[in-house]
């Protein structure tokens, strides 16, 4: 059995996103995926071309805002200053909606994927070379709508490509923008992506967000223009295949999960959502078969110590909740909810200035605004508080 027991669990990749070399030009995927006539059309451009086009206002902003900038800097550093210096694009982060180039720029704001494809659109308006980089870390979840969905993380170096007959660059003329303190940054390993991977993570975001907004036609879309973009993209057929799940259509999602299990066989999402469409067709034998090997490979799934906590906090053991809370931060002590489930067994038992540091915490982790002005008011609740109620508890 896996460990959740009150809902089905869909498991969703996306990838918000070394010295080896950049893989060849993947083989198209089976016609056998696609289930075009089960989803009404959508009239969204979804044109890789859409991602990184530059609008009248940047060029605007390139050629006369940027002009002294750029001929005082050079064009690498003048536009690290302009993405970097509060003088200039003021920009800032949002994980609520994966934004085109121009999107990003028209609010002076995104994901960080989103802004590494701004980064590159102006570069590229500039005539400078933009090499995108996966950063290498530890698998991150978090939860929208139902989802458990886990997050990578990408940057962009610039350059300017040398003249001459060796046509490398030249690491003076090189920076990595990477929108994360610079401590932090310099200490990470990253490993090469192709714009094409590149262009279909932000497709397979934009499946991911439409499947939150149970928008299950432009998500089937997006994620379909996602496996056509890079074939060779593991996440964007695990979507498809949630696309399938929530469409009650468990045969085209055991499809999709078996093309994903052939290119990399320990996909522990596919694994768990090949579990559930097996199950959905009345497969319990192979689907426990698959729940074995999937327990083999992960050994504690994403969020089961929350669960358990936040059972326990339903039970009234509000000690064992927060033992459990503290155990899941050690796993991310960044992620907003664990500090806010932390700061609801530590009101339970009584401790105001606990509770209080840990709803700050959640409230700085949060990466989206309605998140964060939802952990203000709790905040600044408490704080106008003498001292806990009783019973009373952060909800």
């Amino acid at each position: 059995m896996r460990r959740y027991l009150h809902f089905c669990t869909l498991w969703l990749s996306i990838f918000l996103v070394a010295c080896s070399s950049l893989p060849p030009v993947p083989p198209p995927p089976p016609a056998s995926l696609w289930h075009d006539a089960a989803f009404a059309p959508v009239t969204e451009a979804l044109g890789p071309e859409q991602a990184m086009a530059v609008s009248d206002p940047m060029r605007q902003y390139l050629h006369r805002e940027m002009a002294p900038l750029l001929k005082r800097q050079g064009p690498v550093q003048g536009l690290v200053t302009a993405l970097t210096q509060p003088a200039w694009l003021k920009l800032q982060y949002d994980a609520s909606t994966t934004r085109t180039a121009a999107q990003a720029f028209e609010s002076r704001s995104g994901n960080c994927l989103s802004l590494v494809i701004l980064t590159a659109a102006l570069a590229k308006e500039l005539g400078l070379q933009a090499h995108f980089q996966e950063v290498v870390t530890d698998e991150l979840w978090s939860r929208q709508a139902g989802l458990y969905v886990s997050s990578g993380h990408v940057n962009v170096t610039l350059g300017r490509p040398m003249l001459g007959e060796w046509r490398g660059y030249d690491p003076n003329r090189q920076l990595t923008i990477d929108f994360l303190p610079p401590a932090e940054a310099q200490t990470l390993r990253t490993r090469p992506l192709t714009e094409r991977t590149v262009l279909a993570m932000f497709m397979n975001n934009r499946a991911a967000e439409a499947l939150a907004d149970q928008d299950l036609d432009k998500a089937y879309a997006w994620a379909r223009a996602a496996v056509l973009q890079d074939p060779s993209f593991h996440p964007a057929y695990n979507t498809l295949a949630v696309v399938y799940l929530r469409h009650g259509q468990p045969q085209a999602a055991e499809t999709s999960l078996r093309h994903l299990l052939g290119l990399a066989p320990a996909h522990t999402q596919g694994l768990n959502n090949l579990v559930l469409a097996l199950r959905a067709q009345g497969r319990q034998t192979e689907a426990e078969a698959t729940a074995t090997t999937l327990r083999q490979l992960e050994k504690v799934a994403p969020f089961e110590f929350y669960n358990l906590g936040m059972a326990a906090l339903r039970a009234g053991d509000a000690l064992t909740a927060r033992d459990w809370f503290r155990k899941e931060l050690v796993r991310d002590p960044d992620y907003h909810e664990f500090h806010f489930a932390l700061a609801q067994a530590e009101w339970k038992l009584g401790r105001a200035e606990e509770a209080q540091r840990e709803l700050t915490l959640a409230l700085q982790q949060s990466p989206q605004p309605g998140t964060q002005n939802l952990y203000a008011a709790k905040l600044a609740w408490l704080q106008s508080l003498a001292r806990p109620g009783a019973g009373s508890a952060v909800q």
